[in-house]
């Protein structure tokens, strides 16, 4: 019997009060993703293609919201987004830069 190895796509959270994931690996559209914490696992959908060691939406983040990774605020979003979907400049913005 062949021996079948699947890799499980997967995502991780640095701080509780994160609310994005970091990709593990590449993933890819409608890809279930295992996202790790500290102390519990779940499974997200990703909404969009995601590169490795890039973020995605732990939950609905609205327009102006911050984003929180690190357990620090590293920007604020320029536009809502979903549950599952890519962050990055192109929806996100940093006031520092701003000022």
């Amino acid at each position: 019997m062949e021996n079948i190895m699947i890799q499980q796509k997967a995502a991780l959270v640095i701080d509780d009060s994160d609310n994005v994931a970091i990709a593990l690996t590449d993933l890819k559209k409608g890809d279930a993703c295992l996202v790790r914490y500290k102390d519990r696992e779940e499974s997200v959908k990703v909404m969009e293609d995601i590169t490795f060691g890039h973020k995605f939406a732990l939950i609905d983040i609205g327009k102006d919201e911050s984003v929180l990774k690190y357990g620090e605020e590293i920007g604020r979003m320029s536009l809502f987004v979903k549950k599952g979907e890519y962050i990055h400049n192109h929806n996100m913005y940093c006031e520092r830069g701003m000022k």
